[in-house]
């Protein structure tokens, strides 16, 4: 079966200057009029919203996350004396939280070390003004994914001997955050 093979013209969608995009880049903003754009399979370029931090330093480059609000519904189970870590558990994941999930390119130390950290103690959401960035490689299709690898993760890195693990992720459709 013959598959026909689509170039997607990587130019602006406002003004149509040509976006300088390197391998694997899914979001980026126009050095021309300032449109922020991300990599649609389906539509090709599409207008993304961008929000950037007010503590990224002048002249520093940030960092690109999808964030997004997220819902838990966890069943645990452990072997033997759950130390309280179910009640922990429940606790933690009673209340909505907000997912940091690096888009840059990070390995799966940093995606866990970021995302827990983030999860855990989100940092404040204060727009500021445009600022540079690292490219952003992660495809927003894989961010519910990230997030139930950190629930996973979070829930694995508690002091009792889990058995096992069930739960439902309610997430919110992510946005574009550049942090320091």
């Amino acid at each position: 079966m013959d598959q026909q093979i689509v170039l997607i013209p990587l130019v602006c969608t406002r003004c149509s200057t040509p976006i300088p995009a390197m391998a694997d880049e899914m979001a980026w903003v126009c050095a021309n009029c300032g449109q922020a754009m991300s990599l649609d399979e389906e539509n090709g370029l599409i207008p993304q919203l961008i929000y950037y931090s007010d503590a990224i330093s002048p002249n520093a480059v940030g960092k690109p996350y999808w964030v997004a609000e997220g819902q838990v519904q966890l069943q645990r189970t452990s072997y033997g004396s759950d130390k309280g870590q179910k009640q922990e558990a429940a606790h933690f994941w009673s209340q909505p939280r907000r997912f940091f999930i690096p888009a840059y390119q990070a390995n799966l130390e940093q995606l866990l070390s970021q995302g827990i950290q983030y999860l855990i103690s989100p940092p404040l959401l204060q727009e500021g003004p445009a600022a540079r960035f690292a490219p952003a490689t992660l495809d927003i299709r894989d961010v519910k994914s990230a997030a139930e690898f950190l629930v996973v993760a979070i829930e694995a890195g508690r002091p009792d001997k889990l058995k096992e693990i069930d739960f439902d992720l309610k997430l919110n459709p992510p946005v574009l955050w550049i942090l320091p």
